[in-house]
């Protein structure tokens, strides 16, 4: 970790909602002035598309029917490492963007499903923000999550989860139920060994539980709303964590546990926006500190 060039890390599963959390951090970064360097997440896969269904196909001819992005193999992790510790060290690293669709094709001037090429920070950046898939992940090999000095964690329960995969890769790609249930499957063992275990390495987790009956999530035809969800935050470290203004600030909130709080799924944005302030700007006044 790093007093001088501090880094934000937000780790979640694919379909978590990361993306609208990396809005409400911008939001705080504007607000506050702040400039920050952005990686994200797949930036640091190591396969385009076309590579990786060829890597897939390879994978499973020889015996692995379980290899996806959320591995080690998929991913250059060693190198994601390496970005963070030389940022942490001289406030410089280099990062890429992976192109989604034709939006993301017209704006970055590159083929659907490449890479742009690699290109440095902004010099002067008061902190680096990642969010994807590895933010937090500890492996025999890496360990990012050291180099982070805020790790927030983002993840559904696993039946909302799935719910969202199904529906996204049937609506959004294309997919038959088949397909999107066997994509589901194949990167199940990668979710337990690489994404479950970031969220105990997490300083503060949110995690979405619906309110609505998910039991059988291969059946469902819309993913719950917000409104019919609830969102459990957890604070690894309580202490100095001020729960009753937090309850006082968020209707209908209460705590579970100690070191938790549970609030309506529609006042997700406004509890981030709570909680992380604080939070942030204790990093950069750190930063300017040191």
């Amino acid at each position: 970790m790093s007093a001088k060039h501090p880094i934000i890390s937000v780790t979640g599963s694919s379909g978590a909602g990361t993306t609208s959390v990396r809005q409400t951090f911008e939001n705080i970064f504007r607000r506050e002035h702040i400039s920050a360097a952005f990686i994200e997440g797949d930036a640091f896969h190591r396969y385009g598309r076309i590579e990786m269904e060829q890597a897939i196909v390879e994978a499973r001819n020889l015996g692995n029917n379980h290899f996806s992005h959320f591995g080690e193999e998929a991913n250059l992790l060693a190198e994601l490492e390496e970005v963070f510790r030389n940022y942490g060290e001289s406030g410089l690293g280099r990062t890429r963007h992976y192109v989604h669709d034709e939006h993301d094709a017209e704006r970055l001037q590159a083929p659907v499903g490449t890479f742009t090429e690699w290109e440095d920070f902004p010099r002067g950046t008061d902190l680096l923000f990642y969010e994807g898939l590895h933010g937090a992940v500890v492996t025999p090999k890496v360990n990012i999550a050291r180099h982070a000095d805020l790790k927030i964690g983002v993840v559904p329960v696993i039946n909302l989860e799935w719910i969202q995969k199904l529906i996204r890769d049937k609506s959004m790609r294309g997919y038959s139920h088949d397909e999107a249930v066997d994509a589901i499957l194949t990167r199940m063992p990668d979710y337990v060994n690489y994404i479950c275990p970031q969220f105990t390495e997490t300083d503060i987790n949110f995690q979405r539980v619906p309110t609505v009956d998910t039991s059988n999530p291969f059946i469902s035809r819309w993913i719950p709303t917000p409104d019919e969800s609830m969102v459990i935050i957890r604070f690894r470290d309580p202490r100095g964590i001020d729960f009753q203004y937090l309850l006082s600030m968020i209707p209908d909130s209460f705590m579970s546990r100690a070191n938790s709080i549970v609030i309506p799924g529609g006042k997700l944005d406004l509890a981030m926006q709570l909680i992380l302030t604080p939070h942030i700007l204790a990093l950069v006044e750190r930063r300017r500190r040191a």
